[in-house]
């Protein structure tokens, strides 16, 4: 396990992303459910679930979940999370995408703050969990960003080997799990 902190200079909680259109956040709708399939689809670097699966999220996972609606309110991106049932101050964020033309432009890191920031005014929340394919250097740097912002330190440890996977070693990567804690 690896442990990289925050950088004592940027403590002070470094702002959101601004550059983001304008966009509402919200929970997702059943009615979300295709368009965060399409929106995962699109991606080309998630592992895809069921169009069926999107649909059961948006129904059950909505109150740990967010997506993030253009002026018209067109999803333009997704996070799925859950609390986890041995850890539940511990929010895992499950996928998270964002439509080609809004990429770039912080919708991500507002997603993840505006979700962690409705969970926490629910009910407590220690920590954040994700996990990320080795080389997948946009998401490390989205959920080191996100640690920056809130002064919480990053650790890491491979949770799924790949031999954990169908097929073993070859067939998918090892999955890493970022834990990023303590929130505050």
């Amino acid at each position: 396990m690896t442990t990289a902190p925050a950088d004592p200079a940027t403590r002070s909680r470094t702002p959101a992303p601004t550059t983001a259109p304008r966009i509402r956040v919200d929970r997702p709708t059943l009615a979300d459910g295709p368009e965060l399939w399409r929106l995962a689809r699109e991606a080309e670097t998630l592992d895809v679930n069921s169009p069926y699966s999107y649909l059961l999220w948006c129904r059950d996972f909505a109150a740990t979940s967010a997506v993030a609606r253009d002026a018209a309110g067109r999803p333009v991106g997704f996070v799925t999370g859950y609390l986890r049932p041995d850890a539940p101050a511990t929010l895992l964020i499950w996928q998270i995408a964002v439509d080609a033309s809004v990429r770039g432009q912080g919708v991500a890191g507002i997603l993840l703050d505006r979700l962690t920031a409705r969970i926490a005014a629910e009910q407590r929340l220690d920590g954040l969990e994700t996990t990320i394919s080795p080389g997948n250097t946009a998401s490390e740097r989205l959920f080191a960003s996100y640690a920056e912002r809130h002064g919480a330190r990053v650790t890491r440890k491979v949770l799924f080997d790949e031999e954990h996977f169908p097929g073993g070693a070859g067939h998918h990567e090892a999955e890493v799990l970022h834990r990023i804690a303590p929130l505050s």
